[in-house]
């Protein structure tokens, strides 16, 4: 294998975190000029602006005819959201869950994973099927702005960075320009790049393009969402970190495969593999979520060290599937016959004792 190809992969993943950057840096800042509240700012350009990479993958994959790269970008992102990031954000310090995630966001995150498996039980995400994803993101989006806006929570977190006072200059109009042109470009670029090698990589180590587009794709895609994680758990705003997560896969099913699958002349098709394996794995971590979220309303060092070995027994069973390896049966047993078992005994037990622990306050 030409070791360009690795090195356009490597390439094409820098573009789509710098051009994300770049987008979301020039469009706030075009926002805040023309006086749209820091806050719509906030919870439209910025969230949506952490998915820029996973939309630029989906959008290319689609038109290029890689539906497995497209959806299997966005389940192995939100795999790894959960898993990975929320994981090694944990060990940093463990992360605070607020009660509007436990009773809105998680329930919605695993609303929209059975929504999309139900779509693609046909073997195909429809143009349909796309459009009634990205409306039903447009709903969500709508109903962050009520929810904060009547809250008055969230303003405080992004007036500082999203707000603009004084003249407006013409060299300011045409840097922050710049910079949404340059962010585009770059997305457009880097995703190209990205899915190009994806494919050639796939082909040369004859492993299929689903595999690539769940781990390496998937990884690198979710970069954004990782550093945002990291740095509001290193700066104490360990609630940001949760729901950047939380927010961003709800926005990857919705409007990542909502615009792709909509955009794409024939729909998005979609393996048996994604709907008998890698769909239920993202909505079991979905569920997973929720008593781990209820239990202390925190993510605590030791659940974190779990979402990260998880994350690291899923990858090795696609890696071991994809070879075939003679191994695979065992790892399977492994995992259904004892640590999953073991860690729904675990989630039970934390859920009951939390439980018992608000009857005693209450009694």
């Amino acid at each position: 294998m030409n070791p360009i190809t690795f090195l356009t992969l490597v390439v094409g993943l820098i573009l789509l975190v710098v051009g994300a950057e770049f987008l979301v840096k020039g469009a706030s800042r075009v926002a805040a000029i023309l006086q749209i509240p820091p806050l719509i700012i906030g919870l439209t350009i910025v969230a949506y602006g952490t998915s820029a990479p996973e939309m630029s993958v989906s959008i290319m994959s689609s038109f290029s005819g890689q539906g497995d790269i497209a959806i299997g970008n966005v389940i192995g992102s939100n795999i790894c959201n959960i898993l990975l990031v929320l994981g090694l954000s944990s060990l940093v310090a463990p992360l605070i869950v607020s009660k509007q995630v436990i009773r809105s966001d998680v329930p919605i995150m695993i609303g929209v994973s059975l929504l999309l498996l139900m779509f693609s039980w046909d073997g195909k995400l429809s143009r349909v099927d796309s459009i009634i994803l990205f409306i039903g993101g447009l709903l969500y989006t709508l109903s962050l702005i009520y929810q904060s806006s009547k809250q008055g929570a969230e303003q405080d977190e992004f007036t500082e960075e999203y707000s603009f006072s004084g003249n407006v200059s013409a060299a300011l109009w045409i840097k922050n320009i710049v910079f949404i042109f340059a962010g585009s470009g770059l997305l457009i670029l880097g995703s190209r790049w990205l899915v190009e090698s994806a494919v050639t990589i796939a082909e040369a180590l004859k492993v299929s393009e689903l595999l690539i587009g769940l781990t390496i794709v998937a990884l690198g895609t979710s970069l954004p969402e990782l550093a945002t994680s990291m740095v509001a758990s290193f700066r104490g705003e360990r609630d940001i970190a949760v729901g950047n997560v939380l927010g961003s896969n709800i926005f990857n099913v919705l409007a990542v495969l909502g615009i792709g699958g909509a955009v794409s002349p024939n729909g998005i098709a979609v393996s048996e593999a994604i709907i008998q394996f890698n769909a239920p794995v993202a909505i079991a971590v979905a569920f997973a979520c929720l008593p781990i979220f209820y239990s202390g309303k925190r993510i605590d060092r030791w659940e974190g060290l779990m979402f990260l070995f998880y994350y690291l027994a899923y990858n090795a069973y696609l890696i071991l599937d994809a070879l075939n390896h003679e191994s695979l049966p065992v790892y399977t047993n492994i995992m259904l016959g004892f640590a999953l078992p073991l860690t729904a005994i675990t989630l039970l037990t934390l859920v009951i004792q939390e439980r018992l622990a608000k009857k005693n306050k209450t009694g």
